[in-house]
């Protein structure tokens, strides 16, 4: 399995963190918005497994940068996955919980959100948490789980969505996560 890496700004427009959700509809536009090409914004990425190297390789093919990732749910950390290693990684989680955060790059709440999504995924080692990158590669993923607003959290159980919280709400989705979890 192919993990590709879309080359994304690791920089967008400051938000507020009182806006709980952004829209994603600017996503495809962000590297024109900040007067570059995505190639010309090419960044190094490593992926980290737990907290060692396991299980990637990194691969040159043609033009573009890919990782190999095995599809393993791993518990006690967040796990980046994309259009193509999501499903699989939902398969491999069996019957435990699956936390999805759709998320941009540019969207204020979604990086408020983000240290406190990876803190919950640290004390649950009960529950699988993702996230997800709702670039132009991931949108047809985004669009099969029906996202509209970012950030928005899909909570899955034997591969179904159960629950789904929007916008920057950590007490929301931790209340969704237990009652999951107790269902």
């Amino acid at each position: 399995m192919v993990l590709r890496l879309s080359i994304s700004p690791s920089h967008g427009p400051i938000s507020s963190p009182a806006i709980s959700t952004c829209l994603p509809s600017a996503c495809g536009r962000l590297p024109a918005l900040l007067g570059g090409s995505a190639a010309s914004q090419k960044r190094s990425l490593r992926v980290m497994m737990g907290s060692e190297m396991r299980g990637v390789t990194a691969v040159k093919s043609s033009s573009l940068e890919t990782t190999s990732v095995g599809a393993e749910a791993v518990t006690g950390q967040v796990t980046e996955v994309t259009k193509d290693t999501f499903w699989p990684i939902v398969k491999a989680a069996g019957d435990k919980v699956v936390v999805l955060d759709m998320y941009t790059q540019w969207c204020g709440p979604c990086k408020v959100m983000a240290p406190k999504f990876q803190e919950m995924s640290e004390k649950n080692h009960d529950v699988v948490f993702l996230k997800l990158d709702c670039n132009h590669d991931n949108r047809p993923l985004a669009k099969e789980l029906g996202i509209k607003v970012v950030p928005t959290f899909k909570i899955l159980k034997d591969g179904k969505v159960v629950k789904e919280v929007t916008g920057a709400k950590i007490d929301e989705l931790a209340h969704a996560i237990e009652t999951v979890k107790s269902s």
